[in-house]
């Protein structure tokens, strides 16, 4: 990737932000700050129920750092994350889906001092699972045009021959797929949807977006509605972040000539082999997914989930809170926080440098 440089001021108050130079020097205590921090205040932000996990754990060890420091995150959706800070209900957003560059174009950002523009941080990475519940399965192996098929409701019982050619060694039951999707707009819907249209050939009709394309399936509320109504279904099957899969069955997809089941690693190696959106200000590093991968081991159903801020924000209080969360969820401790409570997979070093820049021109 070709990466910016980016010629942000470094000076800020010692006391709000660590500097983070480059991946080999990426240490930091849990704010970016010592033990004795200043810190005061409350920090709002909102967004991806599937941060919820990660972003739980991000708190609790930035507030232990910062014990003056409150940081509420509600995990409503990414939908309602975007709106709440496009309004100035919160200083920052949670979202599995950037901004597109006609939106932030036409965009007022109510926190954000007028028309110094957003920074998008892709701080969490983690494979989409499609999870299901049959009855003495475990794992299956689906192809995208099937996956496709379920979701869209052509194919309506496990033992179709789509499923049964690809799983010759599981016992699928004559039972009906009861397909669950989000009811609320959401960002791994947004994701999931990406995915179905660009590997599945002409069985996606639809494009991709927040809103779930098609009639039919049950609809359920945020992540945990989905992981809800699979766990309590009878052949149901539906779509979370992989955090969220627990005990449910879940697919490996076939990526080339293989079956990719997922992991942190796998998303990774998508998200590596990916390029940054183009015509994106500095600060913005919205990723363009390679959905249609056939590199080996890679997963291509994956959620690259943003922390969105003001370049410039009209509190300073909130600038300053800010940026040290968020110089905290990036660096490597932060990282590798969420990769203990969610399974994420860690941001590259590349991906680190650049990330880092646009954190440390928040004022």
């Amino acid at each position: 990737m070709n990466i910016k440089r980016y010629g942000f001021p470094l000076a800020v108050a010692a006391a709000a932000s660590l500097l983070l130079t480059s991946c080999a020097a990426n240490e930091s205590s849990a704010s970016g700050t010592d033990s004795g921090s200043s810190l005061t205040g409350t920090l709002i932000g909102g967004g991806a129920s599937s941060q919820q996990a990660a972003q739980e754990a991000w708190v609790a060890a930035f507030q232990s750092e910062n014990p003056d420091v409150t940081v509420e995150y509600a995990p409503e959706g990414s939908g309602a994350g975007r709106e709440n800070f496009m309004v100035g209900a919160s200083s920052f957003a949670g979202s599995d889906a950037a901004f597109t560059a006609d939106e932030i174009a036409s965009g007022e950002f109510a926190s954000c001092t007028p028309d110094t523009g957003i920074i998008e941080i892709p701080a969490y990475i983690s494979p989409i699972a499609i999870v299901f519940n049959i009855d003495d399965v475990d794992s299956l192996n689906l192809d995208p045009a099937t996956i496709a098929g379920i979701f869209k409701g052509d194919i309506a019982n496990w033992n179709d021959e789509a499923i049964v050619s690809q799983n010759p060694d599981a016992d699928l039951p004559d039972q009906a797929i009861t397909a669950v999707h989000r009811s609320d707009e959401s960002g791994t819907t947004e994701n999931f949807t990406d995915y179905l249209h660009s590997a599945s050939g002409d069985v996606w009709d639809a494009e991709a977006g927040e809103t779930w394309p098609y009639d039919g399936g049950e609809g359920a509320q945020g992540t945990s509605g989905v992981i809800d109504a699979v766990s309590n279904g009878t052949g149901t099957i539906g779509y979370a972040d992989a955090s969220r899969a627990g005990d449910l069955g879940t697919v490996a997809v076939k990526v080339g000539e293989e079956y990719v089941p997922y992991s942190a690693e796998a998303a990774a190696a998508i998200v590596d082999a990916s390029p940054f959106a183009e015509g994106r200000e500095d600060g913005d590093l919205a990723i363009e997914l390679d959905r249609s991968t056939t590199e080996s081991g890679a997963y291509p159903i994956v959620l690259v989930s943003y922390l969105i801020a003001c370049n410039e924000y009209q509190d300073a209080a909130a600038a300053e809170l800010t940026k040290a969360y968020l110089s905290y969820v990036i660096s490597e401790e932060g990282q590798a926080t969420s990769q203990e409570a969610a399974g994420t997979a860690p941001i590259s070093s590349t991906l680190f440098d650049a990330a880092s820049a646009a954190v440390e021109g928040i004022k």
